[in-house]
């Protein structure tokens, strides 16, 4: 999906970069946390998921916080009061004399001081992995020590722009180079060094928990029990403070709603329509990948854990900078293979040829198989038949081998892409017979 237009919203002399999705009776304006950048945000599949999600059910209001993304960013440090007239000035650029509020993170801080200040404007408060103050106290011991706040800034200024923090802000994608390489240029985007570590001091000046009694309007508190950036005792205290506040706590250790986020996304459709979402797959026409290293057991055995993990490192590298290269998108791994989709057949040949040749040359055999067809998309996954038939197609391929199916050699007529016959073929679980060809030129 393009990134929605973005326009410019005024808030005094500054600049307020937005842009809006969805048509729902709802407005949902979305206050982003740490750093942001309208349109790179769109171009990681997680994020623009829950964009999606939440634009499904509601007029959903994106913008970049001054300082940061698209909007103006010589402005100095920002308070929590110039923050709250950008997103009137937002809101009102837009139309909108009521909205929810959904803070991630540092955003929210500025939503709960907005909500307390503005509740004939706010219907709702989300809050996601956030706090009402970051730094401990002796009434709040939980929070983050000032040493570890600039032991922080002192890490990440030197490494601004590499992708630093990654597996503290996303601890599932650790191992995932793409997306830290998203997550570098994010940065390199969203904020310059010296702005970045100015917002990390800056948490250390912000308390909004006097304002928690005060707010009156309808709020859900989502906190993931395993985040490392932000505790989930800060979620727990912001439950207990704010009158009959609604609290779920979430699974797992990410602090950034971008994989595994629907059960929770799932509680926010429910919070703010009243109406639990009955999951629908989404339908599409793609290419299916399987790969897999040949005879990987016996090469494990023979090579020991510690180097075999080495290889391992070294084929799943490999896979994903071809996969980046040819516009292919990992699904997951499937422990020495890969599964990934495409938007198109040629494109997914040569990219499984590229890993082919590039693995070869470290004693690597791989073997591929292909498929077009329908798919159902559930969330980060995929499912259907197309999936099935390009998994059987990828079992009976032989060792450097590209097997595609009679579907795939009919779509890349005319692209120079030469194949080998290797007859009908019975494929287990899928009805009827199935011709199949090997790619000889790519």
């Amino acid at each position: 999906m393009q990134p929605p237009q973005t326009r410019y919203a005024k808030s005094g002399d500054v600049h307020i970069a937005y842009q809006v999705v969805g048509d729902g009776p709802l407005d949902l304006v979305f206050v982003p946390g740490f750093i942001s950048h309208l349109d790179l945000g769109w171009e990681e599949p997680g994020i623009a998921h829950t964009y999606r999600r939440l634009a499904s059910f509601s007029r959903l209001i994106l913008f970049d916080k001054r300082g940061t993304g698209l909007s103006d960013r010589s402005v100095g440090l920002p308070t929590l009061e110039e923050r709250m007239d950008d997103v009137r000035a937002v809101m009102d650029a837009v139309g909108s004399e009521r909205a929810a509020l959904f803070g991630i993170s540092e955003g929210g801080p500025m939503s709960l001081l907005f909500a307390a200040t503005y509740p004939e404007r706010t219907a709702a408060l989300v809050l996601w992995d956030s706090w009402a103050n970051i730094l401990q106290a002796p009434d709040y011991p939980w929070g983050t020590s000032p040493e570890r706040l600039e032991a922080m800034a002192a890490y990440l200024e030197p490494r601004w722009g590499t992708g630093a923090g990654w597996s503290a802000w996303m601890p599932s994608l650790s191992q995932n180079e793409q997306a830290r390489q998203w997550w570098g240029k994010l940065q390199r985007s969203a904020a310059t060094p010296a702005d970045a570590i100015a917002l990390v001091t800056t948490y250390a000046t912000i308390d909004a928990r006097p304002v928690l009694p005060t707010i009156s309007v309808p709020t859900l508190i989502l906190h993931r029990t395993g985040d490392k950036m932000v505790a989930v005792e800060h979620g727990r205290y912001l439950a207990a403070n704010i009158p009959g506040a609604t609290f779920i706590e979430l699974p797992g250790s990410d602090h950034i709603p971008m994989r595994d986020q629907d059960p929770g996304l799932d509680e926010v459709e429910e919070f703010l329509t009243g109406v639990r979402p009955q999951p629908e797959p989404d339908r599409m026409l793609a290419t299916v990948m399987f790969t897999d290293i040949v005879d990987s057991t016996t090469h494990a055995a023979q090579l020991g854990d510690r180097r075999w993990r080495e290889v391992l490192e070294r084929h799943d590298a490999v896979v994903r900078r071809e996969l980046d290269r040819h516009r292919g998108r990992e699904v997951k791994t499937t422990g020495d293979g890969f599964l990934a989709t495409f938007d198109g057949p040629a494109r997914a040949i040569r990219c499984a040829g590229s890993i082919r040749d590039a693995l070869r040359s470290d004693g690597v055999e791989i073997r591929a198989g292909l498929h077009t067809g329908e798919i159902e998309v559930m969330g980060e996954d995929v499912g259907g038949i197309a999936v099935h038939i390009a998994a059987r197609v990828a079992a009976m391929a032989g060792g450097g081998e590209t097997l595609v199916s009679s579907t795939v050699k009919d779509l890349v007529v005319g692209s120079g892409i030469e194949f080998e016959d290797r007859g009908a073929h019975e494929l287990r679980g899928v009805p009827g017979e199935w011709r199949l060809f090997a790619v000889t030129s790519a």
